[in-house]
């Protein structure tokens, strides 16, 4: 496994790679902008997660040495956050707090699969690289 992201790393960026303040704005501002639109179509749910996965594992391959702890926990607090941001916000609830509370708890339940793997892809990325 490590020698597979380190060929697909070497491909994808020639520098040493981003720091975790790279990746954590590269994460959120992905899961912010692809949670926007489809907020705005539709309730979040399948192109969310599918980016949630996504960039995770891009976080594995495009991070530097160190940078993988951040890449497990940065994307759900990223969408929390978002989520959060887009609910109060676009979603026509204000600060009305039972109303962003029942919007949050959907949203987070829609895409609790897609949550579920992304972690377990993020936690065995820093367990692999961690060894």
């Amino acid at each position: 496994m490590s020698t597979l992201i380190n060929q697909a790393k070497s491909k994808a960026i020639t520098g040493p790679g981003l720091k975790g303040a790279g990746i954590v704005l590269l994460q959120g501002l992905i899961i912010f902008i692809v949670e926007s639109i489809e907020y705005a179509t539709s309730k979040v749910g399948l192109f969310t997660g599918i980016f949630l996965i996504f960039l995770t594992v891009a976080g594995l391959i495009l991070g530097r040495e160190g940078t993988a702890l951040t890449n497990a926990i940065n994307p759900p607090i990223a969408f929390l956050l978002s989520t959060f941001f887009i609910i109060s916000i676009f979603g026509g609830a204000g600060i009305h707090l039972a109303r962003i509370g029942l919007d949050l708890v959907t949203s987070m339940a829609s895409v609790a699969p897609y949550l579920i793997a992304s972690a377990v892809i993020g936690w065995a990325g820093y367990f692999i690289k961690s060894l």
